[in-house]
């Protein structure tokens, strides 16, 4: 309840806006739609006995013909096709000179209690009766914070001059929802509210559609910043997510790199932990005997395999202890005699000591 009590409190006071007003700021589909929902059949009283029709839409408005007070004809079918297919408000627009109008001053304190003193004051503010008449008013505002009189204006008039139009409109199953003049204020109704008929409950009128257009702007403004830190969250995960994927791409070309690097360092290191063959294989050269011969020369981590023939196989574990680059000098198998040449082959390995390798220049 308390919360549909702040509703009506809103809705009277967008009631109290000028609706014009407030639609222009909406865009043009959303006013056209609108507009469609809000029409407004207009009764325009000419002469006595004739009115013209036209047909309100919003910013727009169409003519539709005239209708005659003293026929007995029922209603243009036209106005009645115009009635059944959109839902409309029937305003009968009377002359200027039927309306009386005048200020009145009243004291304060029946503010609160206005429309009963304006029916019992009515054969004091006028020549008639209040039977008699049809009446409307409009408080003025007031110059003082807290007045001690308020001033409004009155606007009356005799109820026999509408009452044929009431009665025709009524047969018609159209009836007529407002009574207002040429000049009148805004939200001028002269037909008393016990005679209006009974609003529409489905119909959205323009001051609903604007009072839910409005709601939906101050949901939108509410969420429209949460939706957007949303957006931008997501766009930071996405490009979080990419700048992962690129990191993880260079790292593994980094680890690539890493790896051959690393493998180029150990052949490098290799290079540098082994002895200089070429040394080597000069000093063999000098220290063994013109009578030897190599078939067979391996090397693996510093351990070197000889295999070949010498007249004194024996010697040479003393020719080749006396070079400081070759230590641990020993036969791998018995030396054997060749009967064909009368030499000894042999198969002996040695360690070799790298710093003490010497090219001699």
């Amino acid at each position: 309840m308390k919360h549909f009590a702040n509703f009506t409190l809103f809705s009277n006071l967008l009631s109290r806006i000028h609706v014009a007003q407030f639609a222009a700021c909406l865009p043009a589909p959303v006013r056209r739609a609108l507009a469609q929902r809000q029409r407004t059949l207009r009764i325009t009283v000419t002469d006595a006995n004739t009115a013209q029709l036209t047909l309100l839409a919003g910013e727009n408005s169409e003519t539709i013909g005239t209708i005659d007070l003293d026929a007995s004809a029922p209603l243009p079918e036209r106005v009645l096709h115009q009635c059944r297919k959109f839902p409309h408000c029937i305003q009968l627009q009377i002359p200027a000179e039927a309306v009386l109008t005048r200020q009145v001053s009243l004291p304060a304190q029946v503010q609160s209690n206005l429309p009963q003193v304006m029916r019992h004051e009515l054969d004091r503010l006028s020549p008639f009766q209040p039977n008699d008449v049809i009446f409307d008013y409009v408080l003025l505002p007031s110059t003082t914070p807290q007045p001690s009189r308020i001033t409004l204006v009155l606007a009356l008039c005799r109820r026999d001059r509408v009452t044929d139009w009431l009665t025709r409109f009524n047969r018609a199953g159209t009836p007529i929802e407002c009574i207002d003049w040429r000049g009148a204020w805004t939200g001028a109704n002269l037909l008393p509210s016990e005679q209006r008929p009974p609003p529409r409950g489905r119909q959205l009128n323009m001051t609903h559609g604007l009072l839910i257009a409005t709601l939906l702007l101050v949901a939108a403004t509410l969420i429209t910043p949460i939706w957007q830190k949303n957006r931008h969250v997501e766009a930071l995960n996405s490009e979080l997510r990419r700048m992962r994927t690129q990191a993880i791409a260079v790292d593994e070309v980094r680890q690539a790199l890493e790896r051959t690097r690393e493998s180029g360092m150990a052949v490098l290191r290799q290079q540098q932990t082994q002895p200089s063959l070429l040394a080597l294989l000069l000093e063999l050269t000098e220290r063994l005997p013109n009578d030897t011969w190599i078939q067979t020369f391996e090397y693996n981590h510093g351990i070197v395999d000889l295999r070949g023939e010498s007249a004194q196989a024996t010697a040479l574990i003393a020719i080749l202890e006396q070079a400081p680059s070759i230590t641990e000098v020993a036969f791998k198998s018995p030396v054997t005699q060749i009967a064909r040449t009368g030499k000894e082959r042999f198969n002996l390995s040695f360690r070799v000591v790298k710093d003490q390798i010497a090219i001699k220049q």
